[in-house]
């Protein structure tokens, strides 16, 4: 299994219901596919945008960690680009040093 990094933005208009609801659904995808949720990093939440992105100035940043096989990092990527809840989001692989 490979490991990679994820980093997302939502809205900043959801509710703790709906944020909960989006990384649930993200845990389950990972889980599903037989990767492993390493943990989420601290010190992130609510940030100011360095630019205005769909009319908001303002998003919840969230940085993940978790490993899996290729498949789980592209769908992963499948299901966040048709989420309207998510303003923007990076999957990156780390490196196997």
């Amino acid at each position: 299994m490979r490991a990679y990094e994820m980093m997302f933005i939502l809205k900043p208009d959801l509710t703790d219901e709906q944020i909960a609801e989006v990384k649930e659904r993200l845990k389950k995808i990972i889980a599903d596919l037989g990767g492993e949720f390493l943990g989420e990093a601290e010190g992130w939440g609510r940030k100011r945008l360095a630019y205005e992105i769909e009319k908001y100035n303002e998003g919840i940043y969230s940085v993940w960690n978790f490993q899996g096989e290729p498949a789980v990092a592209h769908e992963l990527d499948r299901v966040i680009k048709l989420s309207d809840r998510v303003l923007r989001h990076m999957i990156l692989r780390k490196d196997e040093k």
